[in-house]
């Protein structure tokens, strides 16, 4: 068996922490090859450096890859996605970081990892992407993102029209500071915290939540997923932020935007033991009122 790992290092990926996961892997004749920007990071603090293999982008992954590990929190797992791409190479999130909702499993976890990869007991599943369209060029030959596509304004600018339809019919105006369309996966996310609903991952559907709406009628909608979603935009400034879940772009207001579900998917790993609902219950403290 065969895994890249991959992070963005910093404080809370520490090289010790590298080293005991490669070690470990080793032990059960997993083979490793480290992302070289994290291996650069922490070369100097690994055991035997000259043993380790590196790989540099996405052209440097194919099918002899088992897995893709991400050390950290949810925004590093969110990188991984420009990584795959089509590829079909199945995602496994540890948490450095502090919520985990994507990367649910902690470093707690790695024996029963380990094991789990070692011996294939694990649950693959499929999570939907969002692609975006545009007449201008944008995000690059990755135009899609696991959790979400958002329109905000900049800065400190004023609230912003938000044109919206679906299949080409008028959804509604949306004024407000920007505008969410959330994946399923997405839903945990910027959307959640914008008072959207949770939906389960495999529901088929966008959640799109306007963020500080001015009219406090307009709220979350949940719309199945083949919809073409499109967007027409009007300010009191030249020029918006368009994001695929961390990575943004600035866009003038004659852009033509659109998002529509991506052809194909990203597999994330889970152990047998981890669910959608076990999750939610842990990272929402959901059923620990003590007053029931």
């Amino acid at each position: 068996m065969k895994v890249a790992i991959y992070s963005r290092g910093g404080e809370n990926v520490q090289p010790a922490d590298l080293q005991n996961l490669t070690d470990k892997l080793a032990t059960v004749k997993i083979s490793t090859v480290i992302h070289e920007d994290i291996f650069n990071q922490v070369s100097h603090a690994l055991h035997d450096v000259s043993s380790f293999n590196t790989f540099k982008d996405s052209d440097d992954l194919d099918d002899t890859f088992d897995c893709l590990v991400s050390l950290g929190g949810d925004g590093t797992l969110l990188d991984t996605v420009t990584l795959v791409r089509d590829k079909n190479i199945p995602v496994l999130g540890i948490n450095f970081g502090r919520l985990g909702f994507l990367a649910s499993l902690g470093k707690e976890n790695l024996d029963a990892v380990v094991q789990a990869l070692a011996t294939r007991s694990y649950v693959v599943d499929q999570r939907t992407l969002i692609h975006m369209d545009a007449n201008i060029p944008l995000f690059g030959d990755t135009p899609y993102g696991l959790n979400e596509f958002a329109i905000h304004k900049r800065d400190t600018s004023s609230m912003i029209k938000i044109h919206t339809y679906l299949n080409g019919e008028f959804l509604n105006t949306y004024w407000a500071d920007g505008l969410i369309v959330a994946t399923p996966t997405g839903s945990t996310g910027y959307s959640l915290s914008c008072n959207g609903p949770v939906v389960f991952p495999d529901s088929g559907s966008f959640v799109i939540t306007p963020v500080a709406p001015h009219n406090l009628n307009v709220r979350p909608i949940v719309v199945p997923d083949n919809n073409i979603i499109s967007f027409e935009l009007e300010g009191r400034t030249d020029q918006f932020i368009c994001t695929l879940d961390s990575r943004k772009e600035f866009v003038d207001r004659n852009v033509q935007l659109a998002v529509k579900k991506e052809n194909f998917t990203i597999s994330l790993v889970r152990l047998h033991e981890k669910n959608f609902l076990q999750t939610l219950r842990e990272k929402l403290a959901w059923g620990f009122d003590t007053r029931n």
